[in-house]
């Protein structure tokens, strides 16, 4: 299978569903400050995928996958703090934080392959 589009890339695809799934999460969370970040920081996940894959060119495409990389850190990082201050439960938080390494598992393998 070819990837035509960003749309296409199973770790933007997986990023998608993290964005979606912290945004629901923490819907009613009052601490905006940790809500706004963390919310941020699993945007700009896929955001920097779809914008290096519209680049056209591996080497910005990687570029932009190490950054998303990055990213992927930063919410798992916020994931495990949201757990310690009661902000998910710990099954939410495990499911987030399982998902976050698949998507940076997914982010490396991407980044070889260029």
């Amino acid at each position: 299978m070819s990837i035509e589009c960003f749309e296409d890339v199973v770790a933007w695809q997986k990023s998608k569903q993290l964005t979606v799934h912290i945004y629901t999460t923490l819907t009613d969370n009052r601490d905006y400050s940790f809500r706004d970040q963390i919310q941020r920081a699993s945007v700009s996940i896929m955001n920097n995928i779809a914008e290096g894959f519209e680049r056209k060119s591996n080497t910005e495409l990687k570029q932009f996958l190490f950054i998303a990389k990055g990213s992927c850190g930063e919410v798992r990082s916020m994931l495990k703090l949201g757990r310690e201050l009661g902000y998910l439960s710990p099954a939410q938080g495990e499911e987030l934080v399982e998902l976050s390494y698949e998507i940076s598992r997914l982010l490396s393998a991407f980044i070889k392959k260029i």
